[in-house]
């Protein structure tokens, strides 16, 4: 969890996209001081490319082990075919702010700069996926 800075709160949410295609669609975007705690994702493909039909899931944060900010971090890439349901239960947790320094208690504290996101994207503009993402949002501010 990050480190406490107030009494804190834990609410669940359920976030829902139509039509992702070939831009980027943020599912969550941090707030400093708060951890998330994704439960599932759920994609089904509405509309196919021919070739391209590639949809990504990835974290757009702090990089540990090169201490570099603002790097995608893949998280899983789907071969989508045509009204497919994959869901995606492995649970992951990450903070809403990147780390202020290259330590645990740095990356608790969340006094990095950047926001970081959780992000779904398809590889053409063709390819479309509906997406669900159930998550809990504790905030420690």
């Amino acid at each position: 969890m990050a480190v406490p800075t107030g009494s804190g709160t834990e609410t669940l949410h359920s976030s829902l996209f139509e039509d992702v295609a070939n831009s980027a669609q943020s599912i969550i975007t941090g707030v400093q001081h708060h951890t998330y705690s994704v439960l599932s994702i759920l994609m089904h493909c509405t509309a196919m490319h021919e070739d391209t039909n590639d949809v990504r899931v990835y974290l757009v944060g702090y990089d540990r082990t090169a201490g570099e900010s603002a790097q995608e971090i893949q998280l899983l890439r789907w071969d989508a075919n045509l009204y497919e349901t994959f869901s995606w239960n492995d649970r992951f947790s990450f903070f809403g702010k990147e780390a202020g320094a290259n330590t645990q208690i740095g990356a608790a504290a969340q006094a990095g700069g950047a926001v970081q996101y959780l992000r779904v994207v398809t590889g053409h503009a063709d390819c479309k996926v509906d997406v669900t993402c159930t998550y809990i949002d504790q905030d420690w501010s």
